[in-house]
This record gives C-alpha cells, structure tokens and sequence, in this order.
C-alpha cells in the first residue's frame, strides 16, 4: 500500500484556514489476539460465584490463596534498606555478586566452570529477557543451524521469543495425551531426527506447561543421544527449588550435561522460586572453552544488551544475591522454597484423593507423577468451557491448572467439579 493511500490528506479551506484531516497512521495495524491466561483471570474477574476458582494464572498462592511474599525477602529488604544504597545504572552485564550467585547455585558451588571462568553470565531481565538475550547471542553469532527446537507443547512464550530475535522455530515429541506423561520414545524418535549443529530446547525441571520431567536415567540418555546428534542444548530453568523443594535435584539435568562435556546455554529466573516475579531478576550464561573465549563471548553479549534495554534493574538481583550469599538467609530461603515446593505436591495428592472419594473410575495418577506448579490434567476443551460455565472453575483450553491456586479450602469443589465433568 503506498504512503499516499495510507494518510489520505484532505485539505480543507475554511475563512482562509487551510486545515488537513488525515486518517490514522496506524489504520492498518490489526487487532491482536487476547493473551489467554490474562483472559482467563479476566473471565474469573467477572464471575459472581463465591466458590469460583483461578487456575490460570502462574504465580504462587498460599493455602488462602493470597501472594506470599518470601520472610527470607523482606529480611534481604531489610538488610539493602540499612545499608544506605544508591540508585545508579548497575553495569550493562549486571550486579557481578549477583551473576556469580546465580551461576553457583545452578551448577554448584564447586563447579569447575565458574572457578575457572569458562562462563560468561549475565544478569537478565528475569526468565524471559534471559532468553531474549540468548536468542539474539544465536541469531548473531551461532555458527550451525539458526533453528530450535522446542519440547512440544512447550511454554507459551518460546516460539515468539525466539522469533522475534530472527530465529526459526520448530518442535519435537515431548508429551503423551494418553498417558499424561512423557511420551520419551517419541522424544527419541523426533531428537534423532534433527539435524546436526541445530538447537535443542529443554526444561531443566518441572516442564511449563505439562509438569512432565524426564527421570534422571532419562536425562541421560537424551545427553548422550544430543550428544550423537551434535545439538546445542539451550536450557530454560525457571524453577529450581520450587519443583522438588531441593536446588540440586532440580539442577542435576543442568549438571549432568555439563559433567558429559556439553557446552551450554542456560536462562534462569527468580520469580518463582524467590517470588519475585515484579522484581525481573534473572541471569543467562553461555559456557566456553576458556577465559579468553568468556571475554569476547561477554564483550557481545554487552553490545546486544546495549541495545536492547541498556541496563538490567537493580533492586531484585540485589535481594537475589544478598539471600544467596549471607548464610543464615540462605538458610532461610531454601527452608521457605522447600515449604512452598511442599504445599504444591501435598494439594496434588489431595486433589487425586478427592477425585478418588468422588468415586471417579478415571487414572490420575498423573496429578502426582507431574510436578511443579503446572498440571496436564487431562481435560479436553469441551469439559474446560464446561467446568468453567457450571462451576465457574477457570483454566486454560488445554486443560492445564496451576495447582498454586488450589488450597486445602477448594480442593474438594474441585475435585467434585472435575469428576462431575469427566465421569
């Protein structure tokens, strides 16, 4: 369309005044579709039934269903307070105390890679800046193939992620409907398939949205067949912590890998397993062959971030790293994230139990093998429109549930609501 059809000036004189009316520069720009959690706690929003439900929305709830806010937190807020800090621009790479924590904790805090600097990690703008980093790293620099591959289903933002930094974007086996479980051979069918030097995609623990992680034996047989196939694993690790309520366990796909001689890439965020989701707290590394590589490896990494927002907040990487690097608040804060890793897998055998009591001939089995904050329960869409309309439960098409918006207060309507649905 050319510019003349576009603005279609009309020139007016009036008492001597020439005035233009001009249609919209942005007439052409289309309406966008809904974002479909926000429509789903929207929805919930309007409804007017006193035991209505939200489980779309990602962000952890208490057994009464309100935000929490970590004590481990405020204490760190506590400590920043008294010390009087300033308000300047941190570094474009970020606060270094809080990159070096960041990294530690998610390979360990003996790991060879960070003591011998064959990592260059920054800090991002919580998970998903991490990843928009690293996309625009591969989509300037990776010298294979410019394509990832992603679990499917895999978390909603990937794809656009990806694709906005240029990348292509296609997908692999990842999750069974009938099993509500991991479906690994085709994983291992589809793996093979990809061609060599692409990007391979993983969740480090507690997959978004299935709550399907591959065991430990599994993990490594997928190593060593990423391995076979020459693929660069890009791990997303939103969770540690919060999936098992133990950082190491969470982390063993990230450590096993590296144990096996892969170089990586690896997204984190803090929002979470410190819940600080407004706080945007997140990092992204890439591992090198040596400390002269991490050098220009950090050099690029500083220009793309230059460009794409300057400089990453200051106050969540600063409670991230005062928790992570003072003891007792460590101390704290794995006690916290194991409590509320806890609550999560007591409310999935609660709601299998009441599905059970309910009388319901159905396996969900499910609801407990997966883990995390996000279940795969099963449901088709037509029992999702129909558990939303009579029993104002609200969840997406797919039928996942956050299970942080069940309590011990509402797993029985729920469960009730489920079996009513599907028996």
């Amino acid at each position: 369309m050319s510019l003349k059809k576009t603005v279609n000036l009309l020139v007016i004189r009036k008492n001597g005044v020439i005035k233009q009316r001009s249609s919209s520069w942005w007439s052409q720009v289309a309406m966008g579709p809904p974002d479909a959690i926000l429509g789903v706690t929207e929805a919930f929003k309007r409804d007017t039934n006193p035991n209505k439900i939200n489980l779309g929305v990602g962000a952890y709830r208490d057994d009464n269903g309100k935000p929490y806010v970590l004590p481990s937190v405020r204490k760190a807020e506590e400590k920043l307070r008294a010390k009087n800090l300033d308000k300047e621009y941190a570094p474009i790479s970020g606060i270094a105390e809080f990159c070096k924590a960041a990294i530690e904790l998610a390979l360990g805090a003996n790991s060879e890679i960070v003591s011998n600097g064959l990592n260059a990690t920054v800090q991002g703008i919580s998970g998903t800046g991490s990843l928009r980093v690293g996309a625009a790293f591969f989509s300037n620099f990776y010298p294979g193939i410019k394509t990832v591959y992603l679990p499917k289903p895999t978390w909603g933002n990937h794809t656009p992620i990806f694709k906005h930094a240029g990348m292509d974007v296609q997908s692999y086996t990842f999750y069974d409907p009938k099993t509500c479980g991991l479906d690994f051979k085709g994983a291992l069918d589809d793996i093979n398939k990809i061609p060599e030097r692409s990007i391979i995609l993983l969740h480090a623990c507690a997959h978004n949205p299935t709550g399907v992680d591959p065991n430990l034996d599994q993990w490594a047989e997928l190593s060593s067949l990423i391995k076979q196939r020459n693929l660069f694993p890009f791990f997303d690790m939103a969770y540690q912590g919060f999936a098992s309520g133990d950082i190491d366990r969470d982390a063993q796909a990230v450590r096993l890998f590296i144990k096996e001689g892969h170089k990586i890439v690896l997204a984190q965020s803090f929002a979470k397993n410190m819940g600080l989701y407004g706080e945007r707290a997140g990092a992204f590394t890439v591992t090198t062959e040596s400390q002269e590589e991490t050098a220009r490896v950090m050099s690029q990494l500083k220009i793309l971030i230059r460009a794409l927002y300057s400089n990453p907040p200051i106050n969540g990487a600063r409670i991230v790293a005062e928790i992570l690097t003072d003891p007792a608040l460590r101390a704290d804060w794995l006690k916290e994230v194991k409590g509320m890793a806890d609550r999560i897998i007591s409310v999935r055998t609660k709601l299998r139990d009441n599905l059970k009591k309910e009388g319901s001939t159905k396996n969900w089995q499910h609801i407990t093998d997966q883990i995390g904050m996000f279940c795969y329960t099963g449901m088709t869409p037509d029992q999702v429109e129909k558990i939303t309309k009579e029993h104002s439960v609200f969840l997406t098409k797919d039928g996942r549930i956050s299970m942080a918006g069940v309590t011990s207060k509402n797993v029985e309507y729920l469960a009730h609501a489920m079996h009513t649905v599907t028996k």
